[in-house]
This record gives C-alpha cells, structure tokens and sequence, in this order.
C-alpha cells in the first residue's frame, strides 16, 4: 500500500495572505492562469497579487483559459510564459484554470514537446516548472492531483496527459465560493462526490487510501440538504426536501472547499473510474458541464459495483446519509436533473467506452460489455 501526495496544503480563511511566505519562496517571476472574470470577481486574484506585489514578485496574467481548456489555449499561455521568462505558475480557479496551469508548466520546461502533443505518453518522465493551485471552486480537487484533463479539439479528444504534476503548494479557501452561482457549487460538489465514490469502487482501493474519500463522503452527507435546497429554491416550484434544509450559504463554503480537495486526494490515489470516462464524450458532444456529466452515470455505476463488492456499496450509502441506491440517485436527480442525447449518440459512446480499458479495467471484479450497455440505459441520460 502507497499514499503519496507531496502538495503542502493549507485549508483556512485568508490562506493566501497567511502563506504569502510560502508562495513567495517558489520562484521570482510568476505566470498567473486562470479564467475570464471568476477570480476577479471572487477576490483570489486580488489576494495573490498584493502578495506578489508586496513580495517584489513579477507576474503576468493570462486570463483567457476557458471551461474544458484546449491544448491551443495551454500553447498559447505556455508561450506567453516562456516569453516572460516566467519560473512558475499560478493556476487559479477551478479545474480548468489549475490543469492548464499544469499543462503550461509542462510545456515551459520542454521547449520541444508542442501542445498538441500533450497527450501522448513520453519515453520518460519530464521535468516541469513548479505549479501553484489556489482553487475556487469545490469540484475537481486538482489541486491535490498530479492530473490534467486537456482537450484537443483537432482530435476531437478529452483525457488526461500522461504527465503528473502535483503542484508544489495549494492554498485552498472557501470563502473564494461566495460569488459563485449556486448551481456552479452543486455541479462542482456533484464531481467531488464522483471522485470519492469512483475511488472507493475502484482496484486500486485499500485501508490506507480509503480514509480520504470515507472520511469527505461523510462531510459531503453533511452538506447534501442544503445542496439539494439550493436546486429547489431556484425552481418554481420548490421541492419537498427545499423545506427541510436552508440552501448552501457561508457556514458550508469552507466545508464544501475541503471535502473537494479530501476528493482529490482520493483520486490521486487511484484515479477515476468509468464515471468519468463516460462523461467526457457527453462534455465533447453537448457541452454539458463537467459535474453533471459524471453524475449523470454514478448510481448506475454504484448498482453494478453492488453485485461485485456489496459491502463497499453500504458503506458509501450509510456515510452519505442514504438507505439505498434508489435514493442515491433520486439524490442525483434532484441535484443535476437528466440529460437528453440521440439514440445514436448514445450508441456511439457506449461502443467507445467498451474499448477504453483504461477506466475499465479498474472495475472491482471486472466489467463486461453488457454492463456497459445496462450504466447507459440506466443512468440520467435519456432519449
């Protein structure tokens, strides 16, 4: 057994002004990635600056990174990099502004791999510019990952590098989740719950590395009324269960923030599971947001792991709060909603998933091309 993740993490309020010491100490000229508005209008770019500024840091922003980045965003960026002479990065926001800080530092450091080669696997392990995460939203945990998921649109491919880069220090605050829409929060909490689940039903699974998800399944049971009651109350009509918790507010941000980056390490330990490889034809396809889209397969993912490795399964159930897979994915519903596709592309994306062995061959006891088909009739997609 191996738990190994070598990221200095902070969880607190004011995190990036308490570490700027730490922050400081990684390089000299900084590379700040992240997207259009969001860090801006929640405050993190605004603290990570005055600590630069205050530490005689220089910096330059590239704030052009979009949702699902593109391996010519990462070029671009990385470019811009290299032309500043920059020694480290700064991904802030969620995800996709941390991975295409990772994939940027990659490419600033190997001056002959191109961006549009991100993807494929390297002779040997390259080296990369240190990466600082400062995440905004409670999803991905990349933070606490040596993962990128890039796209590269002329390939019509969504996946993760064969690179890992854990960043060097991740300064991880809720109170960046303020100006959020509520719905971001829930999409983003949704691809946490992902990850721990997807962790736990997973081969690589042990007593050692399954104390991070358990312990974050837990903490996301807690939260998991008030993530429901936010979907509700911006309904019309409100939901039953909108009556028995108040939506997500600030008491639940740094908890939320924490259980995202308790799932990343989840996953650094044993990657994601079919979930996640079946979401990212659904992201290329319809553009649908990464959280849902994995969620949209979970509880039919659970319901074939039930037959496979059953106490597992309860365990899950009973830290989440839930007595069945009925209401897991009534829990899903309620959280997400469904999501329409063509029979056709339906077929397509099983038909792929049957071969990606990647994400198959981590199912506890195997999976079979049938249960394949049995996920997608099973699961939120219709039509």
């Amino acid at each position: 057994m191996r738990f190994y993740v070598p990221t200095d993490i902070y969880v607190e309020k004011d995190c990036v002004k308490n570490h700027a010491k730490e922050m400081l100490a990684v390089g000299k000229r900084a590379l700040i990635v992240t997207g259009h508005s969001s860090a801006k209008a929640n405050g993190s770019l605004n603290d990570v600056t005055e600590v630069l500024n205050n530490g005689g840091v220089a910096y330059q922003i590239f704030d052009e990174v979009e949702e699902n980045p593109s391996t010519d965003t990462v070029g671009k960026g990385a470019q811009i990099a290299k032309d500043f002479s920059a020694d480290f990065i700064i991904g802030i926001g969620g995800g996709s502004a941390i991975d295409a800080a990772k994939a940027m530092a990659i490419l600033l450091v190997n001056p002959n791999v191109n961006a549009d080669e991100l993807h494929k696997a390297p002779s040997h392990p390259l080296n990369h510019a240190p990466v600082v995460a400062v995440p905004t939203t409670c999803g991905t945990g990349s933070e606490a990952t040596p993962v990128a998921i890039i796209t590269n649109h002329k390939i019509n491919l969504k996946k993760s590098i064969p690179h890992r880069i854990f960043p060097v220090l991740a300064l991880v605050d809720g109170k960046y989740l303020a100006s959020a829409k509520k719905q971001l929060i829930v999409n983003t909490a949704v691809d946490a719950l992902a990850h721990m689940v997807e962790s736990i039903l997973n081969v690589h699974s042990n007593m050692l590395n399954r104390m991070c998800p358990e312990y974050g399944l837990k903490l996301w049971g807690e939260c998991k009324n008030a993530l429901i009651a936010s979907v509700a109350a911006n309904n019309t009509v409100a939901q039953n269960t909108s009556q028995k918790a108040a939506p997500i507010d600030a008491s639940l941000y740094e908890k939320l923030m924490y259980t995202s980056t308790i799932a990343g390490m989840s996953i650094a330990m044993t990657s994601t599971a079919v979930p996640h490889g079946m979401s990212y034809d659904l992201t290329l396809s319809k553009g649908t947001p990464h959280g849902p889209a994995v969620g949209y397969f979970l509880a039919a993912y659970v319901e074939i792991c039930q037959k496979k490795v059953p106490t597992d399964v309860e365990k899950i159930l009973s830290l989440l709060g839930l007595q069945s897979i009925e209401e897991f994915e009534e829990m899903l519903r309620k959280l997400i909603g469904t999501c329409t596709v063509t029979r056709e592309l339906r077929n397509k994306f099983a038909a792929a998933m049957k071969v990606n062995r990647s994400k198959l061959d981590l199912v506890p006891g195997g999976i079979t091309p049938e249960e394949v088909e049995f996920i997608y009739d099973k699961s939120l997609i219709v039509g």
